[in-house]
Protein backbone atom coordinates (compact mmCIF):
# COMPACT_ATOMS: atom_id res chain seq x y z
CA UNK A 1 0.00 0.00 0.00
CA UNK A 2 2.20 2.41 0.77
CA UNK A 3 5.18 3.20 -1.66
CA UNK A 4 8.73 2.60 0.28
CA UNK A 5 12.08 5.18 -0.38
CA UNK A 6 15.06 3.81 -1.15
CA UNK A 7 16.76 6.11 1.19
CA UNK A 8 15.43 5.47 4.11
CA UNK A 9 12.59 2.34 5.21
CA UNK A 10 9.36 3.82 6.02
CA UNK A 11 8.74 3.14 10.62
CA UNK A 12 6.87 0.07 11.35
CA UNK A 13 4.87 3.18 13.20
CA UNK A 14 3.95 4.63 9.84
CA UNK A 15 2.92 1.54 8.06
CA UNK A 16 0.49 0.08 10.82
CA UNK A 17 -0.93 3.72 11.22
CA UNK A 18 -1.52 3.71 7.48
CA UNK A 19 -2.97 0.64 7.55
CA UNK A 20 -5.50 1.00 10.25
CA UNK A 21 -6.57 4.30 8.46
CA UNK A 22 -7.46 2.26 5.45
CA UNK A 23 -8.99 0.19 6.99
CA UNK A 24 -11.82 2.68 8.75
CA UNK A 25 -9.59 2.34 12.25
CA UNK A 26 -8.64 5.22 14.63
CA UNK A 27 -5.48 6.29 14.89
CA UNK A 28 -3.64 8.51 17.86
CA UNK A 29 -1.27 10.90 16.65
CA UNK A 30 0.92 13.52 19.21
CA UNK A 31 1.89 16.59 17.37
CA UNK A 32 5.27 17.59 19.51
CA UNK A 33 5.65 18.76 22.70
CA UNK A 34 6.62 22.16 21.94
CA UNK A 35 3.46 22.98 19.53
CA UNK A 36 0.39 21.75 20.99
CA UNK A 37 1.46 19.24 22.66
CA UNK A 38 -2.06 17.51 21.96
CA UNK A 39 -3.00 13.89 20.50
CA UNK A 40 -5.63 13.73 18.37
CA UNK A 41 -7.73 10.77 17.27
CA UNK A 42 -8.15 10.47 13.48
CA UNK A 43 -9.52 8.84 11.02
CA UNK A 44 -9.81 8.61 7.23
CA UNK A 45 -13.01 10.78 6.60
CA UNK A 46 -14.53 8.23 4.18
CA UNK A 47 -14.77 5.64 5.99
CA UNK A 48 -16.62 8.17 8.84
CA UNK A 49 -19.69 5.93 10.51
CA UNK A 50 -21.93 7.03 13.51
CA UNK A 51 -20.43 4.77 15.74
CA UNK A 52 -16.84 6.37 14.89
CA UNK A 53 -18.40 10.04 15.81
CA UNK A 54 -20.02 8.65 18.52
CA UNK A 55 -16.31 7.13 19.85
CA UNK A 56 -14.57 10.60 18.94
CA UNK A 57 -17.48 12.68 20.90
CA UNK A 58 -16.75 10.48 24.39
CA UNK A 59 -13.06 8.93 24.34
CA UNK A 60 -11.75 12.25 22.88
CA UNK A 61 -14.08 15.05 23.09
CA UNK A 62 -12.36 17.72 21.45
CA UNK A 63 -13.64 19.69 18.46
CA UNK A 64 -14.26 18.00 15.13
CA UNK A 65 -12.33 19.28 12.47
CA UNK A 66 -11.94 17.60 9.20
CA UNK A 67 -8.74 18.30 7.06
CA UNK A 68 -8.31 18.44 3.32
CA UNK A 69 -5.34 19.10 1.34
CA UNK A 70 -4.52 22.30 0.08
CA UNK A 71 -4.84 20.81 -3.24
CA UNK A 72 -8.36 20.23 -2.74
CA UNK A 73 -8.81 23.33 -1.43
CA UNK A 74 -7.67 25.10 -4.45
CA UNK A 75 -9.57 23.33 -7.00
CA UNK A 76 -12.69 24.23 -5.04
CA UNK A 77 -12.08 27.86 -4.36
CA UNK A 78 -12.78 27.55 -0.53
CA UNK A 79 -11.30 30.64 1.48
CA UNK A 80 -9.90 30.23 5.11
CA UNK A 81 -11.61 31.36 7.73
CA UNK A 82 -9.14 34.75 8.35
CA UNK A 83 -10.03 35.48 4.85
CA UNK A 84 -13.17 35.89 5.55
CA UNK A 85 -12.56 38.03 8.72
CA UNK A 86 -10.42 40.63 6.20
CA UNK A 87 -12.87 40.31 3.77
CA UNK A 88 -15.84 41.47 6.22
CA UNK A 89 -13.75 44.30 7.61
CA UNK A 90 -15.25 46.52 5.07
CA UNK A 91 -18.54 46.43 6.90
CA UNK A 92 -17.52 45.42 10.11
CA UNK A 93 -14.05 47.37 10.99
CA UNK A 94 -13.22 45.50 13.93
CA UNK A 95 -13.43 42.23 12.38
CA UNK A 96 -9.75 42.09 10.84
CA UNK A 97 -8.29 42.81 14.03
CA UNK A 98 -9.33 39.09 15.46
CA UNK A 99 -7.32 37.65 12.81
CA UNK A 100 -4.14 36.96 14.75
CA UNK A 101 -1.88 34.00 14.48
CA UNK A 102 -2.74 31.86 16.86
CA UNK A 103 0.05 31.41 20.09
CA UNK A 104 1.24 27.33 18.60
CA UNK A 105 1.94 28.58 15.30
CA UNK A 106 2.14 30.95 12.58
CA UNK A 107 -0.91 30.94 11.04
CA UNK A 108 -4.28 29.03 11.71
CA UNK A 109 -5.69 25.88 9.13
CA UNK A 110 -9.21 26.80 10.15
CA UNK A 111 -11.69 27.43 6.92
CA UNK A 112 -15.28 27.39 6.46
CA UNK A 113 -17.66 25.32 8.46
CA UNK A 114 -20.35 22.86 6.70
CA UNK A 115 -23.49 20.35 6.98
CA UNK A 116 -24.70 18.28 4.46
CA UNK A 117 -27.43 19.43 2.67
CA UNK A 118 -29.13 16.26 3.68
CA UNK A 119 -29.07 16.99 7.51
CA UNK A 120 -31.48 18.34 9.74
CA UNK A 121 -29.61 20.22 13.06
CA UNK A 122 -25.89 18.60 11.60
CA UNK A 123 -24.91 17.98 15.43
CA UNK A 124 -26.12 14.03 16.04
CA UNK A 125 -23.51 11.54 14.87
CA UNK A 126 -25.89 10.51 12.21
CA UNK A 127 -25.68 14.23 11.08
CA UNK A 128 -21.54 14.59 11.01
CA UNK A 129 -21.00 11.39 9.76
CA UNK A 130 -22.55 12.36 6.61
CA UNK A 131 -20.97 15.18 6.62
CA UNK A 132 -17.90 13.48 6.77
CA UNK A 133 -18.49 10.84 4.61
CA UNK A 134 -19.27 12.97 2.20
CA UNK A 135 -15.98 14.82 2.05
CA UNK A 136 -14.06 11.88 2.51
CA UNK A 137 -15.62 10.21 -0.84
CA UNK A 138 -15.33 13.83 -2.91
CA UNK A 139 -11.85 13.37 -1.73
CA UNK A 140 -10.99 10.24 -3.54
CA UNK A 141 -13.40 11.50 -6.37
CA UNK A 142 -11.74 14.20 -7.11
CA UNK A 143 -9.23 13.16 -9.25
CA UNK A 144 -11.48 11.61 -11.57
CA UNK A 145 -13.71 15.29 -11.79
CA UNK A 146 -13.24 19.16 -13.40
CA UNK A 147 -12.65 21.23 -11.37
CA UNK A 148 -16.32 22.97 -12.63
CA UNK A 149 -17.65 19.45 -11.55
CA UNK A 150 -16.25 19.11 -8.48
CA UNK A 151 -17.26 22.80 -6.82
CA UNK A 152 -20.96 21.72 -8.42
CA UNK A 153 -20.47 18.49 -6.10
CA UNK A 154 -19.44 20.46 -3.07
CA UNK A 155 -22.08 22.67 -3.76
CA UNK A 156 -24.52 20.66 -3.85
CA UNK A 157 -23.29 18.63 -1.15
CA UNK A 158 -23.31 20.93 1.25
CA UNK A 159 -24.38 24.31 3.43
CA UNK A 160 -22.34 26.65 5.37
CA UNK A 161 -22.21 27.42 7.91
CA UNK A 162 -22.25 24.35 9.38
CA UNK A 163 -20.99 21.92 12.58
CA UNK A 164 -17.67 20.18 11.05
CA UNK A 165 -14.90 22.49 10.92
CA UNK A 166 -13.02 21.93 7.94
CA UNK A 167 -9.05 22.20 7.77
CA UNK A 168 -6.82 23.30 5.18
CA UNK A 169 -3.05 21.58 4.90
CA UNK A 170 -0.05 23.92 4.11
CA UNK A 171 1.02 23.86 0.48
CA UNK A 172 4.47 22.26 1.26
CA UNK A 173 2.71 20.11 3.84
CA UNK A 174 5.74 19.54 6.93
CA UNK A 175 7.85 21.11 4.84
CA UNK A 176 6.45 24.27 6.01
CA UNK A 177 4.22 23.67 8.96
CA UNK A 178 3.78 20.80 11.16
CA UNK A 179 0.83 20.35 12.68
CA UNK A 180 -1.87 17.67 12.99
CA UNK A 181 -3.43 18.99 9.33
CA UNK A 182 -0.12 18.11 7.30
CA UNK A 183 0.61 15.38 10.13
CA UNK A 184 -2.62 13.54 8.73
CA UNK A 185 -2.40 14.52 5.12
CA UNK A 186 0.79 13.15 4.83
CA UNK A 187 0.68 10.17 6.08
CA UNK A 188 -2.77 9.86 3.87
CA UNK A 189 -0.85 11.00 0.67
CA UNK A 190 2.21 8.32 1.92
CA UNK A 191 -0.15 5.62 2.05
CA UNK A 192 -1.94 6.24 -1.44
CA UNK A 193 -5.52 7.20 0.60
CA UNK A 194 -8.11 9.98 -0.18
CA UNK A 195 -6.55 12.86 1.69
CA UNK A 196 -9.61 13.69 4.37
CA UNK A 197 -8.56 12.76 7.34
CA UNK A 198 -10.87 13.71 10.49
CA UNK A 199 -9.04 14.89 13.73
CA UNK A 200 -10.14 15.12 17.28
CA UNK A 201 -8.21 16.01 20.51
CA UNK A 202 -7.92 13.65 23.11
CA UNK A 203 -9.27 15.48 26.82
CA UNK A 204 -7.98 14.77 30.08
CA UNK A 205 -10.35 14.96 33.24
CA UNK A 206 -8.19 18.01 34.41
CA UNK A 207 -9.07 20.36 32.40
CA UNK A 208 -6.56 20.23 29.90
CA UNK A 209 -5.23 18.10 27.10
CA UNK A 210 -4.70 14.41 28.06
CA UNK A 211 -1.41 13.42 28.49
CA UNK A 212 0.82 11.64 26.04
CA UNK A 213 1.63 8.36 28.30
CA UNK A 214 -2.59 8.45 29.07
CA UNK A 215 -3.37 8.62 25.09
CA UNK A 216 -0.35 5.76 23.95
CA UNK A 217 -1.97 3.77 26.99
CA UNK A 218 -5.06 4.33 25.75
CA UNK A 219 -4.36 3.59 22.24
CA UNK A 220 -2.33 0.19 23.33
CA UNK A 221 -5.42 -0.84 25.36
CA UNK A 222 -8.06 -0.72 21.71
CA UNK A 223 -4.95 -1.70 19.85
CA UNK A 224 -4.81 1.01 17.90
CA UNK A 225 -2.08 2.55 16.66
CA UNK A 226 0.20 5.85 18.59
CA UNK A 227 2.11 7.80 16.18
CA UNK A 228 4.30 10.72 17.19
CA UNK A 229 4.20 13.67 15.13
CA UNK A 230 8.19 13.41 14.36
CA UNK A 231 7.66 9.84 13.66
CA UNK A 232 5.36 11.05 10.64
CA UNK A 233 7.82 13.79 9.99
CA UNK A 234 10.88 11.69 9.26
CA UNK A 235 8.84 9.26 7.40
CA UNK A 236 7.82 11.86 4.93
CA UNK A 237 11.26 13.64 4.74
CA UNK A 238 12.70 9.80 3.91
CA UNK A 239 9.14 9.34 1.21
CA UNK A 240 8.99 12.72 -0.21
CA UNK A 241 13.51 12.69 -1.16
CA UNK A 242 13.42 9.00 -2.12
Amino acid sequence: MMAVPTVRPVPEAVRSAAAALARGEPVLIFDAVDREAETDMVFLSEKATPEMIRLLRKDAGGLFCTAISEELRARLDLPFFSELLELAGARHPELPRLAERPRYDRRSAFGITINHRANFTGVPDNDRALTIRTVGEIAREAHHLTDRELRERFRESFISPGHVYLLYSAPALLGERKGHTELVISLARMAGLSESVTVCEMLGDSGGARSPDAARKYAEAHGWPFVEGRTIVEAWNAWSSG
